[in-house]
């Protein structure tokens, strides 16, 4: 793949990892990803034993995920349902749904509007000053957004969920990075109109486990189980997630350490001219006029970060460990 190819097909999502190596064969190994908002310390408790793996998931097992999830997220079991990733349900709620306008507060995560478009729903983006008065039959809000990090209220998602409600509507909200956010989260918040969305991967850094959520009203989510079929999820997520979720020392231990590495990075970022415009304590999103430059000289030090086609000046960081900072330092310094 070309220096360029790489610089137009990052746009799209972070990691790619393999392609950013082909690109630049002769930058360091290993390479520090830094170009998703995926908790680089993941969570490390058991995983699924062999004879788990060597059998089909059990249902008392998606039942026992359900609980702790839904514990962990202060909503009832009977309205969380497991997925293959919070982009399982993302990908599926057109066919749960079946209305004719979406709208997006944007601009935020692709996927939301690739699925409702490739469903052949009218799809558009609006600002988040026009989402309490959007008339769609969809509403979606990603919620803190996903890549800048803007957060909208708990108060203000309530009384938009229930205006909606109320007039036949709904409103969905992707939680992915809520841990980072937890206060404004409305997980717990029931209303027949509302659909919240949640990710497992990111704050307990196990993406690659696929396992996420959908907290809807219970007729909604029978539905949604109809869909996935009798094993939604693997082992490997069963008993990760159970684990993960009744971790409650590390999730709190977790937030506070991201939080103090965030404001470190932060510091780095300004000292090298870049304009910090937004984030959470996963990630940080930066403005400078030189971002495509940056990007590559990034690529060329063997840090992969992430630009933006809509807006061209932005370049995301993911938050490092604190012993990938000084190595983050060091490239940051070397710009010229």
């Amino acid at each position: 793949m070309s220096k360029a190819a790489l610089l137009t097909a990052a746009t799209r999502h972070g990691g790619g990892l393999m392609k950013a190596a082909a690109a630049y064969p002769d930058a360091p190994r290993p390479w520090l990803d830094l170009s998703t908002g995926i908790n680089p310390e993941p969570w490390r408790g058991p995983r699924a034993a062999e004879a788990e793996l060597n059998r089909l998931p059990d249902p008392g097992a998606l039942i026992a995920l359900e609980t702790a999830a839904a514990a962990a997220f202060g909503a009832a079991p009977e309205r969380t349902i497991a997925t293959a990733g919070a982009e399982a349900a993302i990908r599926l709620l057109p066919l749960l749904l079946g209305v004719r306008s979406v709208e997006i507060v944007g601009p935020t995560y692709g996927a939301h509007a690739e699925a409702w478009r490739a469903a052949g729903v009218t799809t558009r983006l609006i600002a988040s000053d026009q989402a309490a008065t959007s008339q769609a039959g969809v509403l979606v809000i990603v919620n803190p957004n996903n890549p800048d990090g803007r957060l909208i209220r708990r108060a203000d998602l309530i009384a938009m969920a229930r205006a909606r409600s109320a007039e036949g509507r709904w409103l969905v909200v992707d939680e992915s990075f809520i841990e980072c956010a937890p206060d404004d989260s409305v997980s717990d918040f029931v209303e027949p109109g509302l659909i919240v969305l949640r990710s497992f991967g990111k704050f307990y850094g196990l993406a690659g486990v696929r396992l996420g959520f959908m907290l809807a009203a219970p007729e909604l989510g029978q539905r949604l189980r109809a869909l996935l079929g009798d094993w939604p999820v693997s082992a490997d997520a069963l008993v990760m997630g159970r684990g993960a979720y009744g971790d409650h020392d590390w999730r709190w231990r977790t937030a506070a350490v991201l939080t103090e590495r965030a404001d470190r990075l932060d510091d780095l970022l300004t000292r090298a001219e870049f304009r910090i415009i937004g984030g959470t304590s996963l990630f940080r999103m930066t403005r400078t006029p030189h971002a495509a430059r940056w990007f590559q000289h990034l690529c060329r030090a063997g840090v992969l970060t992430r630009p933006f086609d809509h807006t061209p000046d932005a370049l995301r960081f993911g938050v490092p460990t604190e012993r990938d900072l000084p190595r983050l330092k060091r490239a940051l310094e070397a710009f010229q």
